[in-house]
This record gives structure tokens, C-alpha cells and sequence, in this order.
């Protein structure tokens, strides 16, 4: 059933080219700032840290924390973003000496495990930033994952993060690409049709039979 909601969605929106970012630091960069705000505001910001050629490890790594947040200002909640990001080049520099492809060797388990001990980085943050900037085969969830698939009538609300996570990669193909273009659809899906008040008269969704999924612990 995943993967024909997967082929529908795909099918009604085409690829999604996502996460948008030139390197894969500005992912890392853009996925931490893209908490609690939406991506218009991140890209005001890292245009600012593009702008003033700030967007690198080394750079952010000499620049202090308040000075950091007059060029995040535009993602909002600009003081903790400030030290979230601190954080992460901290534990960059700590651990890998300023380098991503020495981070990214990691093997997946180990590697996100020391993510999560990053503070502000938590499981959507840590799975984004190895999936869009490490291309490891991980699913990301967000709320819209959430929302979509209970609306449908195969996820609870009351399901963990990690609950829905490993549902859609025991049912999925281990698959980078398929992982991140069904995250990417999920979101498209959410804001066209599936948003707080959905319109569902013209979701093309509506009519695919969705009776089993983890509420029955189908596969």
C-alpha cells in the first residue's frame, strides 16, 4: 500500500528535486534552521549567510553566536538557531576536525546516535541531515507524515516517531532516492491537499483503498 500511495502521489506531482541546497553543508545548515518555520524563511537566511560568505564550517565555526543571529533572523527563533548551529560545528570540530566526508564515513547506526546527542538536533533533524546531505537510507517524519496517514486510515496519532519510521522501512525498498522523494511528495501532498482544514473533495488520494497499515500490523 506504501508504495501505491507512493506511485499516486509521484504520478500527480512528478519529482520534487528536494532538499534544495547547492552542498551538502548547506543542507545540514537549512535542516536545522527549518525548525518551527517554513523554508521561505530559511532561505532568506542562508541567503544572508551565502551573502556574506559565511555558509562553511570554518566560517561558522570563528563567528560568535550573537553575531550569528542577525543573519538567521528571517528563520525565526534566531537566538536558539544560533546556538543549535554552534552546537552542531562544535561537535564537528570535536569530533571530525571540521570535516563532513570524515562524518559521513560513519556507518549509519553510530552516526546518528551522535547526532542526537547534538543538542537542539533531534530525530527529524538528525534523519534529514543523513538522508538529503549523507544519502543514508533513512526515512524522515515529519508531521505531515503523520497527518496524512492517520487521515487515510493507516497510522494513529498515537504512533512514535520511531513507530512510523521503522513501519515505512520494513514495507519500503531500502532505497535513498525512494525514501527521499516520498518524504518530499508527503510534504507537497500535505500543503496542496492534506493541510489543518483539508480539502478533500479533490484529494487524489480520497478513492485509493486504504484499509490496513500499522493500525492492524499489516505489511
Amino acid at each position: 500500500m506504501l508504495k501505491r500511495i507512493y506511485n499516486k502521489m509521484f504520478s500527480t506531482y512528478g519529482p520534487q528535486h528536494w532538499w534544495p541546497g547547492e552542498t551538502p553543508f548547506e543542507v545540514i545548515v537549512g535542516a536545522i534552521l527549518t525548525q518551527n518555520t517554513n523554508w521561505t524563511n530559511v532561505e532568506k537566511a542562508i541567503s544572508n549567510l551565502k551573502d556574506r560568505r559565511l555558509l562553511s564550517p570554518d566560517k561558522l565555526n570563528k563567528i560568535k553566536p550573537s553575531d550569528l543571529t542577525d543573519f538567521i533572523r528571517p528563520s525565526g527563533y534566531f537566538n536558539i538557531k544560533s546556538n543549535r548551529l554552534k552546537s552542531f560545528i562544535t561537535f564537528l570540530y570535536d569530533n571530525f576536525d571540521g570535516h563532513l566526508d570524515e562524518m559521513f564515513s560513519l556507518d549509519l547506526k553510530k552516526l546518528r546516535h551522535m547526532l542526537l546527542e547534538v543538542k537542539g538536533i533531534g530525530p527529524e533533524t538528525a534523519d534529514s541531515i543523513l538522508l538529503y546531505a549523507g544519502n543514508y537510507p533513512v526515512f524522515v517524519v515529519d508531521a505531515y507524515t503523520k497527518r496524512i496517514f492517520s487521515r487515510i486510515g493507516i497510522l494513529e496519532e498515537k504512533h512514535t516517531y520511531h513507530q512510523i519510521q521503522d513501519f515505512f522501512m520494513q514495507s519500503l525498498d531500502n532505497d535513498v532516492k525512494l525514501f527521499n522523494e516520498y518524504h518530499a511528495l508527503i510534504v507537497r501532498h500535505a500543503k496542496a491537499f492534506c493541510r489543518t482544514k483539508p480539502a478533500c473533495q479533490s484529494c487524489p488520494l480520497l478513492n485509493m483503498p486504504c484499509s490496513y497499515g500499522m493500525k492492524n500490523n499489516a505489511r
